[in-house]
């Protein structure tokens, strides 16, 4: 039977990735860790050839995910697409370790790390295979001096798997112990937030889908009050509560109906929105969601999915949002879609990406991603900001959010004005 711990998602787990040289011990380690047999061991260099992901409960932490990757000194073709996939976990690593061989360490070691500091990645490194020979003293001074955490282990004879856990513990960033909120800091302990679910054919069968999920649990962790109803149902819903809710919030696609039937001192925005809040960075796609108006016909538009889902009927991705910023624009755009941890590497031939609200991903995948278009100087808003902005009813989405009010009332004011009123 599955327990609860097994059952958080993903996005909400501390993802701590494993990197290294091929043979260095890192699938012997994670094995150690997690006291399973997560990965092939072998003494042949370069067993480990797609990352392998083990979600656990690390106590006292919480819910983690360790990320075993190839080995990213390999050569050849095979080798090449190894490391480009290794590459690609950099992107949703929240907490690096680097295993070196005890006595081993050089030029690519310092490579990695100079890699994972200039993304800003905690990093632990572990000197394994100490049985064979201790670290150098003058790599253990050099670390210090950096303030880098390291320690010694043999995994193949689990030694030093208890330093390991507890550095980890020690070292893992504040952003993840102290997380932000959803949206519960917008309601309060004792208010009520209106959530309003359209179940079409993309709702999944006896379920709710995930944003709507956690932020149910933020509002009680939160120990705020939630309604959850139906569009069809929000108007009777608002007449029936005493007083009025803090807050209502709604699927993207209900976005102009909702509007339509809350009072407008009553704050409203999207599920999605508060995820560009909670997984991205709001201002910023405030910002780059005012791009839309430079939009015109044969321009490309990259709609970026974080999960996998197989799309029905009239998708958000796919149908939804093409059409509404093709009536917005008023000439012919060309969409693409990717998926899940696919992302292209250069998005240079794009003139906007409009990501998902991101729930099956982590932060720092978004923050990644985010990184990478502003370097671009490609403007990446999500959907429910993009939905509101088509739609016409953008600063009636952000009134939860008094300062991304004011970066867009001041947007308006730009000499080059924007088209909404």
């Amino acid at each position: 039977m599955s327990t609860s711990m097994e059952k958080t998602p993903k996005s909400f787990r501390l993802h701590i990735a494993l990197f290294g040289r091929r043979n260095v011990g890192k699938s012997s380690l994670l094995n150690a860790i997690t006291r399973q047999e997560v990965s092939i061991v072998s003494e042949v260099a370069g067993t480990t050839t797609d990352p392998v992901e083990k979600p656990m409960e690390l106590l006292p932490l919480g819910p983690v995910v360790f990320i075993d990757t190839a080995g990213i000194d390999d050569t050849g073709a095979l080798g090449e697409l190894r490391m480009e996939r290794t590459r690609r976990v950099l992107d949703r690593t929240d907490m690096a370790v680097l295993v070196a061989e005890a006595g081993q360490w050089g030029s690519f070691e310092e490579g990695m790390l100079s890699a994972l500091t200039e993304r800003s990645i905690p990093t632990l490194v572990v000197f394994n295979k100490e049985d064979l020979a201790p670290p150098q003293a003058a790599d253990l001074a050099r670390l210090d001096e950096a303030h880098i955490p390291w320690v010694q282990t043999c995994a193949s004879q689990a030694r030093g798997i208890t330093d390991f856990r507890h550095a980890l513990l020690q070292h893992a960033p504040d952003g993840f112990v102290n997380q932000p909120v959803i949206l519960s800091d917008l309601v309060g302990p004792g208010e009520t937030a209106v959530l309003v679910v359209p179940i079409d054919k993309e709702a999944p069968k006896g379920r709710l889908i995930m944003p709507q999920v956690q932020s149910i649990r933020d509002l009680l962790d939160g120990d705020a009050c939630c309604m959850v109803v139906k569009e069809r149902e929000l108007r009777h819903a608002l007449e029936n509560l005493k007083r009025p809710p803090k807050l209502v919030v709604t699927d993207s696609q209900a976005f102009l109906k909702v509007a339509a039937d809350t009072p407008p001192e009553i704050p409203m925005t999207s599920f999605s929105i508060l995820f560009a809040r909670f997984r991205g960075d709001l201002a910023a796609q405030i910002e780059a969601t005012l791009a839309i108006d430079r939009l015109k016909s044969g321009d490309r538009v990259l709609i970026a999915e974080a999960c996998s889902h197989h799309p029905i009927g009239e998708d958000i991705g796919r149908v939804k949002i093409p059409r509404w910023l093709t009536q917005y624009v008023g000439g012919k755009l060309v969409f693409e879609t990717v998926q899940g941890h696919d992302f292209p590497q250069d998005i240079t031939p794009y003139q906007l990406v409009v990501h998902c609200g991101a729930c099956a991903v982590n932060r720092r995948e978004v923050l990644t991603r985010l990184m990478r278009c502003r370097e671009a100087g490609v403007p990446m808003t999500n959907y429910g900001l993009a939905i509101a902005y088509s739609l016409g009813i953008f600063e009636r989405a952000l009134t939860p959010f008094p300062a991304a009010q004011d970066i867009y009332r001041r947007a308006m004011h730009h000499p080059e004005g924007v088209k909404q009123q």
